[in-house]
């Protein structure tokens, strides 16, 4: 081998130690850019001139070695590094990182599909997802009811300060407990009126014309156009005020009855115990001609009636009707209040009143009355059911749990159907012997504007709305390849597929392969600093002795050069 060669050789070393040197620079540029995966420089050897093969052993020699010289060496392969690199939480909605295999799918300005790894996503002018440099991050789009569209991808639009639509309430969820030590329901308050008479002296009934009766002095109670208000107590709670007109609203006082059973919300229907209702009295207990208040059973649904209660606002008779209470109701129980709302998103209150209706070795039965004050009928009534608890106090079951609010007038649908849940609820004891009953969620909402957005660990984009609602808008779509280390780095943290990368499978995160997402971090680069300076002073070293042969090299061929003069 001439020493021409041997400069040549050493040509080599420096040749290829100085990609490895450009590779190290690249990395060490590249320290502080999101999500960059490090490369590192292998080398090989050229190819080898063969002196000699070598020779077996015999039985009179231990044969030979072959005698080869090395021509130098080449670069291998400049070889990415895709280990995960750390990940760093920075509180920003937009960034994300993916924990695990994948790349986010971004499209550039020709409509070509990129790869990255670069989370660092922000929204544009119009409101889409897009890289830092302004491409769109690609999605599976969803349809109006939530529904992931796997087929496609789209870009992601996320249009914050757009409203929502009002969600009417459709169930609601009911938790706590009614202890079984509470006194069982047995009586509704009765209070009975002073007994009613016409102008000829004849107790009332329920034909009577309202403008036929008179009181005591003879004067009459109620004349046509008269305004009678209305407000009661029922369970110390206020009810909502009426007006009955004389004449408009009603002419007997059978109608003024019924007006009364209506706004008291007393319900009659036939599963409840007693005879609840707004009657006249036939005689001789109570006297004929008196109006009879039953409410139904227990302290809860107790109705009073005060010298304030029912005033002719209009008439000579200020207060044509007085009330004494002839029997008191008996039987605790609890009642609460709750808001739902009906497709234009208006508030609507719902009271439901508990009463223990028996109990027994099986275990307890409690009776519901709902009601509503914004029910636009006259009566707030909404119906009655039974809740039902073991002997351990455990829920086995409730009937009448479908309440339809007539909601006429309110421009809304109606009638707003709602179901109500107590399976949470319990029959165990309380320690203070007391029972409470909340509402713990319902599912409607009133109209609302998209404020934030949050992004799911499974890629899932969900827009987040003033009024508690969320609505998924697109999930982030990922791209597995069977060979990363295949793909064609481009600028801007980007990919492409290669000859050795394979083609993209593009799925959600967390199918099979592909990792997670976490949002509100990046990914950082994967360098090493410390194993980047040992490679750069090996490299260097490298490049520094391959130089020396060339010296050396250059030398003896000098000296060779003088013994020819």
């Amino acid at each position: 081998m001439s020493l021409t060669s041997a400069m040549m050789v050493g040509y080599t070393g420096i040749q290829s130690n100085s990609v490895g040197v450009d590779t190290v620079g690249n990395n060490l540029a590249n320290l502080n850019t999101t999500a960059f995966k490090g490369q590192r420089t292998t080398f090989e050897t050229l190819l080898y001139r063969t002196i000699s093969e070598g020779e077996a052993p015999s039985a009179t020699s231990g044969g030979t070695l072959p005698r080869q010289i090395g021509t130098g060496s080449v670069v291998a392969s400049v070889q990415r590094n895709f280990t995960q690199g750390g990940l760093n939480s920075t509180g920003v909605a937009s960034d994300l990182a993916l924990n695990g295999d994948g790349f986010f799918i971004v499209q550039d300005a020709n409509g070509q599909q990129l790869f990255t790894r670069d989370g660092a996503f922000r929204l544009d002018a119009s409101q889409t997802f897009v890289t830092a440099g302004g491409m769109p991050v690609q999605v599976f789009a969803a349809a109006d009811d939530g529904t992931i569209q796997t087929g496609t991808l789209s870009n992601l639009v996320i249009p914050l300060g757009s409203a929502s639509q009002a969600v009417a309430t459709t169930q609601v969820i009911m938790d706590g407990r009614l202890d079984p030590s509470t006194s069982q329901a047995t009586q509704g308050a009765l209070l009975v009126s002073q007994p009613l008479v016409t102008s000829g002296g004849a107790p009332a009934s329920a034909g009577t014309a309202l403008t036929d009766l008179v009181n005591a002095e003879g004067i009459a109670s109620f004349n046509v156009g008269d305004e009678i208000r209305i407000q009661a107590s029922k369970g110390g709670v206020a009810t909502t005020p009426s007006t009955f007109i004389v004449g408009t609203s009603g002419n007997t006082l059978g109608d003024l009855a019924s007006h009364l059973e209506s706004v008291l919300g007393i319900n009659t229907d036939a599963d409840v115990a007693g005879t609840p209702g707004v009657s006249i009295a036939d005689g001789p207990d109570p006297p004929a001609g008196s109006l009879v208040v039953a409410s139904n059973q227990g302290q809860i649904n107790a109705i009073r009636l005060d010298a304030g209660s029912i005033l002719n606002t209009t008439g000579s008779v200020a207060a044509p009707l007085t009330f004494a209470t002839q029997a008191e109701a008996a039987g605790g129980g609890l009642t609460t209040t709750f808001g739902v709302f009906d497709s234009l998103g208006n508030l609507v209150e719902v009271r439901v009143r508990l009463t223990l209706e028996s109990k027994s070795a099986d275990g307890t039965t409690w009776r519901f009355l709902a009601e509503s004050a914004s029910d636009s009928d006259l009566s707030p009534v909404l119906g009655t059911g039974t809740i039902i608890f073991d002997s351990n106090g455990q829920f086995v079951g409730a009937t009448g749990t479908d309440l339809a609010v007539d909601r006429d007038g309110a421009g809304s649908t109606s009638p707003l159907q709602v179901t109500l849940d107590f399976s949470n609820l319990t029959g165990l004891a309380n320690s203070n012997g007391s029972s409470q009953v909340i509402m713990a969620s319902q599912n409607g909402a009133p109209a609302g504007v998209m404020q934030a957005y949050r992004i799911e660990d499974d890629g899932t984009v969900l827009g987040l709305f003033s009024n508690q609602q969320e609505q998924v808008l697109g999930q982030v779509a990922v791209a597995t390849f069977v060979n990363n280390e295949g793909l064609l780095a481009q600028a801007k943290n980007t990919f492409v597929a290669g000859p050795n990368s394979g083609d993209p499978s593009i799925v959600a995160p967390q199918t099979g392969i592909a990792g997670s997402v976490v949002s509100g971090a990046l990914e950082q680069s994967n360098v090493e600093i410390a194993r980047e300076f040992i490679n750069l002073i090996t490299y260097s070293t490298g490049i520094s002795s391959a130089s020396r042969a060339v010296r050396v090299a250059d030398e003896l061929l000098q000296e060779l050069l003088l013994l020819a003069r």
